[in-house]
């Protein structure tokens, strides 16, 4: 079979010579126009630790992809650093860059008849956004993580960033002076690499990996690290294997497979953000899934690994205990993994997890033994209820009592929000709203972990809930229920809510209730206006007119020919 099935499309014929020409200018030799053409995309950026790393990476895949004779062509791809926008009008542009690397992707491998390609990415949206663009072209194409940053150190913790939003939060509250709070800041990353917990960037690693998009073992890797910059030559040479036999995106992502990539969300305590993401993959892929799919995965599979936030270790010591495929094997052996899903190795999950132990080494606890979980179900609960008809998305560990009652806190922002708790005006019982931060409203749904930090700093974790119709980081724990749906800014209930009015968020009941009467509520819809746009021009005003639910992941291309 022609290795260059897309590629001949620019570099055959006689009408191909100026193509050619501009070819030869990039490095292009004569034997070259019948090889594969394998873009390298490469999300390397100085903006965040997350991906300073990612050029070296981007350089070993190209090293990898000429050894395997293919040729390789390296191009850009955005990042923006979710913890360093966190809290500031910034974080809007989060998760439209999701959108923008999965564009930008699909772009550049269509617009120049790629015939294959290996995105490197590190920060939180640079995984979702390239399996999106991988999903849609179909194309063969693997994913190399950045890599895990490793945790920094002080006073005998490890610190990832989570540490230092949580430290501010210990400042305010009096817990910690201000040498304190510099020392912790100043410890909490020490190098290259994404957050060093199960947060976001390390769950949708994990998860890929699960998929079967990724190499095994590479989703744990230290960024610094050899065997990362090893592991990406390898997938780049794996890659072009996939050219040769035409394994394609949609022969590995699957409903099988996203379900094994779902039970090890769970199973590693991950993210909220990953229900989200994978929803749109879905879409992306053809496949169908929904929120309740969710919930039906959660009941069955426990929380076997002890990672922060809520936990005590970081992702390198999950790598050091077995890393994913000691979780996704003991997954399989109890019948939570479907077995016989092709992976971009050409291998299935049965095959390549055939040497791994049934149970971990009791030379540690990051991962626990299937008898003695940390939880026997899944954390992330799907609730519904009249203030979220649509579904909303609760992360239960770490909460002593998942259920509270008591009256809301009404906030229009995050900012107004942080500054009440920062000045002691929320009190134990308080359920706090924070609306209009929705896909639309926001617009981007911006991430509440400066919020839910401060108060975990404050010791309010177990006795304030927060809800919201954005979303949380990776980072955030507590009695915190975020992507509620339908949003503020399309008139759903979370719009409707009163400052003093009782609300019960029920994660055993998976209930998220506002307790007013069916009356009051249709009154106060009756009489509810929407806001006008924030924005009226540039990415975000495009974005919020496109913008799906976050119920169906917020997409931006869901029923555009349907108006």
């Amino acid at each position: 079979m022609s290795e260059n099935l897309r590629s001949k499309a620019i570099t055959q014929g006689v009408q191909r010579s100026p193509n050619r020409a501009m070819l030869r200018a990039v490095g292009f030799q004569d034997a070259d126009f019948t090889k594969a053409i394998v873009g390298v995309a490469n999300g390397y950026s100085t903006i965040t630790p997350c991906n300073m790393g990612i050029n070296q990476l981007a350089q070993r895949a190209e090293a990898g992809i000429n050894r395997a004779g293919a040729k390789p062509q390296i191009f850009g791809t955005i990042t923006i650093s979710d913890g360093i926008s966190m809290g500031t009008e910034g974080m809007k542009y989060s998760l439209v860059s999701r959108e923008v690397i999965a564009d930008s992707i699909e772009t550049v491998c269509n617009g120049q008849s790629l015939d294959g390609v290996i995105a490197i990415g590190g920060c939180d949206k640079n995984m979702p956004g390239a399996m999106i663009a991988i999903a849609r072209m179909n194309i063969p194409a693997i994913f190399v993580y950045g890599g895990t940053i490793k945790p920094g150190h002080y006073n005998g913790k490890d610190l990832t960033v989570v540490s230092s939003f949580e430290a501010v939060g210990e400042y305010s509250a009096g817990k910690i002076d201000e040498n304190e709070l510099l020392a912790v800041e100043r410890n909490a990353c020490p190098g290259a690499g994404s957050c060093g917990g199960m947060y976001t960037a390390n769950t949708m690693s994990s998860a890929f990996e699960a998929l079967g998009m990724s190499l095994p073992y590479s989703s744990t890797m230290a960024a610094e690290d050899d065997e990362k910059a090893d592991s990406t030559e390898e997938s780049a040479k794996v890659l072009v294997e996939a050219i040769r036999h035409q394994l394609l995106p949609r022969q590995i992502i699957t409903r099988k497979s996203i379900e094994n990539a779902i039970a090890v969300i769970m199973a590693v305590g991950g993210s909220t953000n990953a229900v989200l993401h994978f929803l749109a993959i879905a879409r992306a892929a053809g496949v169908e899934l929904n929120l309740d799919d969710f919930e039906t995965i959660r009941g069955r599979v426990p929380v076997l690994c002890d990672l922060k936030p809520s936990g005590r270790y970081v992702a390198t010591d999950l790598h050091k205990a077995g890393g994913i495929p000691q979780v996704m094997k003991m997954l399989l052996v109890h019948g939570l993994l479907h077995g016989d899903c092709i992976t971009i190795t050409g291998k299935t999950i049965a095959e390549i997890l055939a040497d791994i132990p049934e149970e971990p080494s009791p030379d540690q606890d990051v991962i626990r033994p299937w008898n003695k979980p940390m939880y026997a179900q899944g954390h992330l609960a799907i609730l519904k209820g009249n203030l979220a008809t649509e579904g909303a998305v609760a992360k239960i560990t770490g909460v002593k009592n998942p259920v509270i009652t008591g009256p809301a806190k009404v906030f229009e922002s995050e900012e107004d929000c942080l500054d009440a708790i920062l000045a002691g005006k929320i009190k134990a019982g308080d359920v706090i709203v924070v609306r209009y931060e929705g896909p639309k409203g926001g617009p981007g749904m911006r991430e509440m972990l400066a919020p839910t930090s401060a108060i975990i700093g404050a010791g309010l974790g177990d006795s304030v809930g927060l809800i919201t119709d954005g979303r949380f980081s990776g980072g955030t724990y507590g009695m915190v229920v975020g992507h509620v749906a339908p949003e503020a800014a399309v008139g759903g209930a979370i719009a409707l809510v009163q400052e003093g009015d009782s609300i019960t968020i029920d994660a055993h009941a998976r209930s998220l209730q506002l307790n007013i009467s069916d009356e009051e509520l249709a009154h106060r819809r009756a009489n509810w206006q929407p806001r006008p746009p924030r924005y009226t021009k540039g990415i975000l005003a495009k974005y919020a007119k496109l913008v799906a639910s976050s119920s169906v992941g917020a997409v931006t291309d869901l029923d555009l020919f349907n108006e």
